[in-house]
């Protein structure tokens, strides 16, 4: 490993070396030799694998079908100074934080939490989170994979009426201008006739009764499971497996599948573009997109929304950052990696919105609206709004597979790079050396088929409501927030902001920039707390489709979803003081001293500690071997 610097060594605490390197000594005496010392880590076969897999995870659906919305919805090009200051403040720190954090104690989501044991909880409730992620998110991929197998037809189902799902309201009658006088003329006859707009209030477009009658099959509430549609069990079933053998062998055939699950998504949003920006009516939703409304920038909603945004696209406080730093090799340079992601990420979100706008532009011309008419995010752009944009264009069928290939593929990466984190936290709870890849491949097969039965209570007529009770509740914005905070707090505070710092030095050769120190002790986690208090102060009941508003009981479930992470945390914190023995101080002491594992003996002995610090005089040194002998 290079030496650190002079000019740049982190100033540690006088005893901080001391007492890693006694741990450290005393650890080598302890550490098993021969056959019996743990097998080495596995790693990514290349580095850019690593970048890879953090691309195809981070950069998902919300970078294509939320950003555009928040941007056009939060003054246009203006959202981009509170998105951008948030990305600096809250987003890269957190991103280096959970990456260098696994790189450097080269464990998983929950057992990189020995570095301050106390506070393992943080680890579980990661896992927490991302189990529930794993279980609702494939279900975007599940009607992601219906639509696409329903698009290779001559003319696309939900085009027109006519079809067993379809109600007596259908109309193909998108334009409004022809609510007024119309005049038909066919071979036979010519008349005349007036359809008032205010008739058509009632009328539903086959897009919507495709959506809610034959993929959905929504019933009247949560109350009303209804029965399972086994078109969706086949798809559910189909994705998972696609799931699990993705990441059955781990990252040694994961590093592989990112590349083309993470780079395919950008072809076929150039391809998109490219076509988008030459329909009629592309330039206005564009300027819609960027027209700049300085008058926003005054308004709290615009702030929260750009906090809450990156910390959902940055994919924070899910455990699978960690999971995938500590597949690193210990001197490669995350930190340099962080800043290299997060320009990724937020590039492609902004470049997103370019081609979801330049549809929507269109569609609103093909229809004499404006363009607030036909503007959605989430599902609603996924599965309503583009679906009815492409009934619009030639080719239609083309543009439809094609857009549903790249929303498949978008999501698959990040849920099994989602899959691969909680399997790796998993194993590194429950060690067993010598159990070889057999014992990886039943993990994984277990985890896909409790998630699969925990999906199909989402493949019923009921499912949609449960989907979004998940969506809400088990990896919302509070539990995500709650997370990031005492990830902060434990790092600065607790470990020791310039401890880590110290850490990091010894990892990639040279101490970040201050500004990252400061972040994580002051700056993220009053982000955090801002924003968290934003969300519970202006807490609504949840709905659906703004009509049909959840039962108390719904709700309840929801909140035992949140809770069910966010206790983790202190839960293990009192568990863990109450069954330690000694004063309270003397709990905290030991507590929160870190548990190191067998690589960190290469640098935490005398000898290292001697090349990687300042120097120091000759009559500290011998008091400093002394203490460790």
């Amino acid at each position: 490993m290079p030496p650190v610097p002079t000019d740049t060594a982190a100033p540690q605490p006088p005893d901080a070396p001391r007492r890693d390197a006694a741990a450290a000594t005393a650890a080598a005496a302890a550490a098993p030799t021969g056959s019996e010392a743990a097998p080495e880590r596995e790693t990514w076969t290349r580095q850019m694998d690593f970048i890879m897999s953090c691309v195809g995870f981070a950069v998902g659906l919300g970078n294509v079908w939320r950003f555009p919305y928040l941007c056009y919805k939060n003054g246009g090009g203006v959202f981009l100074i509170p998105y951008l200051l948030i990305v600096f403040v809250g987003g890269i720190p957190i991103f280096f934080l959970e990456v260098a954090l696994g790189q450097f104690m080269k464990q998983g989501g929950i057992a990189a939490w020995n570095i301050a044991p106390l506070f393992k909880g943080l680890g579980l409730a990661s896992m927490v989170i991302v189990f529930f992620c794993n279980s609702y998110y494939i279900m975007i991929l599940v009607w992601g994979l219906f639509y696409l197998v329903h698009s290779l037809t001559d003319t696309l189902p939900w085009a027109t009426c006519g079809h067993s799902w379809n109600t007596e309201q259908c109309t193909e009658l998108f334009n409004l201008d022809l609510c007024q006088n119309v005049s038909i003329n066919t071979t036979v006859i010519t008349w005349t006739s007036n359809f008032s707009c205010t008739n058509m209030t009632n009328k539903r477009s086959p897009v919507i009764e495709f959506w809610e009658n034959k993929v959905l099959r929504l019933s009247g509430g949560l109350s009303e499971p209804g029965e399972m549609n086994w078109e969706m069990i086949l798809c559910l079933l189909t994705t998972w497996v696609i799931v699990y053998f993705c990441i059955w062998k781990g990252v040694k055939s994961t590093g592989k599948i990112v590349y083309f699950t993470a780079l395919f998504p950008y072809v076929v949003l150039i391809l998109l573009l490219v076509h988008g920006v030459t329909l009629p009516g592309a330039l206005g939703g564009i300027i819609y997109y960027l027209k700049p409304d300085w008058s926003k920038l005054v308004e709290a909603q615009v702030w929260i929304d750009a906090g809450t945004q990156v910390f959902f696209s940055y994919a924070i406080g899910l455990g699978a950052l960690t999971a995938l730093g500590s597949y690193n090799r210990f001197h490669n340079n995350c930190y340099r990696d962080a800043y290299i992601l997060a320009v990724i990420n937020s590039c492609t979100s902004f470049f997103a919105g370019f081609v979801v706008f330049s549809v929507l532009g269109f569609m609103a011309s093909e229809q004499g609206v404006d363009i607030s008419k036909v503007a959605e995010s989430g599902p609603g752009l996924a599965f309503i709004a583009y679906p009815k944009a492409v009934t619009l264009m030639p080719l239609s069928p083309l543009w439809a597979t094609l857009f549903f290939i790249m929303l498949l593929v978008l999501g698959l990466d990040s849920q099994f790079v989602g899959v691969e984190g909680f399997i790796t936290g998993i194993l590194d709870l429950f060690p067993q050396p010598g159990a070889g890849s057999l014992r990886r491949e039943l993990t994984a097969a277990l985890c896909c088929i409790i998630c699969f039965l925990i999906d199909l209570s989402m493949v019923t007529q009921g499912g949609m409501y449960v989907f979004q009770l998940f969506d809400n509740y088990s990896a919302s914005g509070i539990t995500l927030l709650w997370q990031a905070f005492w990830e902060c707090v434990v790092i600065a505070w607790v470990y020791g902001a310039d401890r880590f710092m110290d850490d990091v030095a010894r990892m990639i050769g040279y101490r970040p920039l201050p500004v990252m120190k400061w972040c994580w002790a002051v700056v993220t986690p009053l982000v955090c707390v801002g924003v968290f208090v934003f969300h519970v102060v202006n807490y609504k009941p949840l709905t659906y489709n703004k009509t049909y508003v959840y039962p108390w009981w719904g709700e309840a479930i929801g909140w035992v979803l949140a809770l069910s992470s966010m206790l983790c945390i202190p839960c293990t914190v009192i568990y863990k003081l109450l069954r330690c023995k000694g004063s309270l101080r003397e709990r905290w002491q030991l507590l929160t001293t870190p548990i190191w594992g067998q690589h960190h003996l290469e640098y935490l002995t005398p000898e290292a500690e001697a090349k990687l610090l300042a120097p120091e005089p000759p009559k500290e040194k011998a008091t400093l071997f002394e203490t460790v002998i």
